[in-house]
């Protein structure tokens, strides 16, 4: 038997237990090899009960007696023996354990545009791995935003892709690719907590109490943060300085220099003298 199918973990009480192949590495490599989504966020999501139902489809076993329940541990392993069995009866050359394709980005590279930014992520290996980064971030994501409202986190992820694809105007087209989805992880991780946070601090400013600022720390790459004044939120990303520490909005920017912090909020507002709170 496989290892990547059953890893046997033998406790205290000599009792063996299998690890699930249920991951979203293994959903991802299924996905590539059935193509149920284009990669631009069209399509059932990898790994929902709707996304089963598609595979189960294009293995013709849907609906079959034998198929174990979707939620369970033993569909994935269904699933596998199935498409492995396929490769085996094919006389496929393909290698024997879909998870150990060649890594590529998450979407299928036979499907993309010669010349399109897809194409050019797909040649490259390191957009290749940042691109599965934010296909397993996003996942998470979406287990986290599964209760928002309004739901905007798939509707965000298309303006994002056209954002990405707008790179192509750029003189340094793969530093602008590199960027955007480096910038895209750290504000899905920093949103939807998915890293480890410090706060809040809260920033007194001007010595008006009322113009009070707290702030979540995250440790993503590059280093974010969640600003909050009353009804007002904004991330920002931590920007290379000579001296302190800055971070940077769409329209605010947080300076922590020396002994006090500087702090702008709002387009064209004036640069505000704050405190940390004890």
């Amino acid at each position: 038997m496989r290892k990547y199918l059953v890893l046997l973990l033998v406790g205290a009480t000599g009792v063996a237990q299998a690890q699930s192949i249920c991951t979203y590495p293994w959903y991802q490599s299924v996905d590539k090899r059935f193509h149920t989504t284009d990669g631009q966020g069209h399509g059932p999501d990898i790994g929902s009960d709707e996304w089963k139902s598609v595979i189960e489809f294009k293995l013709g076993v849907r609906d079959g007696a034998n198929v174990p329940e979707r939620s369970s541990d033993q569909w994935c392993q269904y699933i596998d023996q199935h498409i492995n069995g396929m490769q085996v009866t094919g006389g496929s050359t393909e290698k024997s354990s879909i998870v150990n394709e060649t890594p590529g980005p998450s979407y299928d590279c036979a499907k993309v545009k010669p010349g399109a930014i897809e194409a050019m992520i797909c040649e490259d290996k390191a957009l290749s791995v940042l691109d599965r980064n934010l296909s397993e971030v996003y996942a998470s994501a979406r287990v986290k935003a599964g209760n928002e409202h309004p739901p905007r986190l798939k509707a965000e992820e298309r303006g994002w892709i056209k954002g990405r694809d707008d790179c192509w105007k750029s003189d340094y087209v793969g530093a602008c690719l590199r960027m955007e989805y480096q910038r895209r992880i750290a504000e899905l991780q920093a949103r939807y907590r998915l890293v480890p946070e410090t706060g809040p601090v809260y920033y007194e400013c001007e010595g008006n109490p009322a113009r009070e600022i707290a702030a979540m720390f995250f440790k993503t790459d590059p280093p974010t943060l969640i600003a909050e004044r009353g009804d007002s939120v904004s991330l920002m990303y931590q920007q290379p300085s000579g001296s302190g520490v800055k971070y940077l909005g769409r329209n605010e920017t947080l300076w922590e220099h020396q002994d006090e912090t500087i702090i702008t909020w709002g387009y064209g507002a004036p640069e505000s003298h704050c405190k940390r709170k004890p």
